[in-house]
């Protein structure tokens, strides 16, 4: 089909959900992505960090290609070995746990949320979130979601959540009423600003759950999977959670969603309260298991600790060139630039350069590439950001 033809079929055929930047892809290859035209592209934004290994990884495409022509679909009534093989796995890198899958974050914040229902057994239902958050667009997650722009065509919400704002204790605990029966939050908010919990902040929530016998909740579809230098994210914090959310990068770019349940709680699902028809099918779990299996055998994680730093300190090197760059914040490979004038100008201009980046809420660049960025990828996408940010300053 030719360019023509595809941009009047995205235009006349297909619901106009998104805001799309003038690109057709047809090829992809670790952090390089290749147009309809032969253009190259460095991706610095893998898609919300789907993918955390790269474009078309050999470790995953080897696991699919493996898979596809033997078994792609059963049913969860039935068994096959990779499912099993990948919860082990999850389990592994995580906490002893029991895994439920799904197709993607929201499918997993939704189970999530009806398993907290359940524990709460008709007594308590009230979940409490954090201001700027972003759990998914389902109605249970969106409702979950403390972003008005996500809700507000969407009333009346599902009801049964409190929203308090991010890393303030205080309101954490004023929220808390005999009817709260969990609490969901983001480690990083991906959505909301690359903003970072405090240490403390996470330390003292997971006290005030024990105390109170309510499940913390975290969502880690960005923050999992090796994306701060840890495979998940809360073990920065010395903090183990009642209940994990995973999805994106989990499957390597074929759709997947999780949800990881403490052992002890585990029996709370019973048979025929939750499903997903499509769920940990033999070739996702597969994918997720070449996923691992890239992470662990190419040291990314390693890759990630030494990486993470140098992409934040050449991040913050443009503070000094820049009076509209008010912050730069990050944690592994998860770098927010904010600024105070609007970001998709930016944004475009890196584009026409040949880099994919993000602006979040505005005015943040987002900064999220594969897990096995060199140090010549960094300098050359900041050297764009540069040049983009240079003819702002001239115009």
């Amino acid at each position: 089909m030719k360019k023509s033809g595809v941009f009047y079929n995205y235009e006349e055929l297909i619901l106009s959900t998104y805001s799309r930047l003038p690109g057709i892809f047809v090829k992809g290859k670790g952090m390089t992505l290749i147009d309809i035209d032969g253009k190259k592209f460095l991706d610095f934004f893998p898609g919300w960090g789907v993918n955390n290994v790269g474009h078309c990884h050999p470790k995953v495409v080897a696991a699919v290609r493996n898979q596809i022509g033997k078994l792609i679909f059963v049913p969860n009534n039935l068994y096959h070995p990779h499912q099993a093989k990948l919860a082990q796995e999850i389990v592994r890198w995580s906490f002893p746990a029991k895994i439920f899958f799904c197709n993607s974050g929201a499918e997993a914040c939704e189970a999530a949320i009806k398993f907290s229902r359940a524990y709460g057994e008709g007594k308590r239902h009230e979940i409490i979130t954090t201001l700027n958050s972003f759990h998914g667009r389902t109605m249970g997650a969106i409702s979950a979601t403390g972003q008005k722009k996500y809700q507000e065509p969407f009333h009346p919400l599902l009801e049964g959540f409190k929203t308090v704002p991010f890393n303030d204790l205080g309101a954490i605990k004023a929220a808390v009423t005999d009817k709260t029966v969990a609490i969901l939050f983001e480690l990083i908010q991906g959505e909301g600003g690359i903003n970072i919990a405090a240490k403390e902040y996470v330390q003292e929530i997971r006290k005030l759950c024990d105390e109170k016998k309510i499940l913390l909740m975290f969502d880690e579809v960005q923050t999992g999977m090796g994306r701060t230098g840890e495979m998940f994210a809360f073990k920065h914090y010395g903090v183990t959670p009642d209940l994990m959310i995973l999805a994106k990068s989990l499957g390597g770019g074929l759709p997947i969603g999780a949800l990881v349940v403490k052992s002890e709680l585990a029996n709370v699902f019973k048979p025929g309260m939750h499903a997903s028809t499509f769920g940990g099918s033999p070739l996702v779990c597969q994918a997720s298991l070449g996923t691992f299996n890239a992470i662990v055998k190419d040291k990314m994680l390693r890759n990630v600790k030494a990486m993470g730093p140098y992409l934040l300190q050449k991040a913050k090197e443009l503070m000094g060139k820049y009076s509209f760059i008010t912050e730069v914040r990050g944690m592994g490979l998860m770098v927010g630039v904010q600024l105070s004038i609007e970001g998709k100008t930016i944004v475009e201009d890196c584009f026409e350069q040949g880099l994919i980046i993000n602006c979040t809420q505005g005015n943040i660049l987002r900064l999220m590439p594969a897990l096995n960025v060199t140090k010549k990828q960094i300098d050359r996408a900041l050297f764009m950001i540069d040049q983009a940010m240079s003819r702002i300053t001239k115009s």
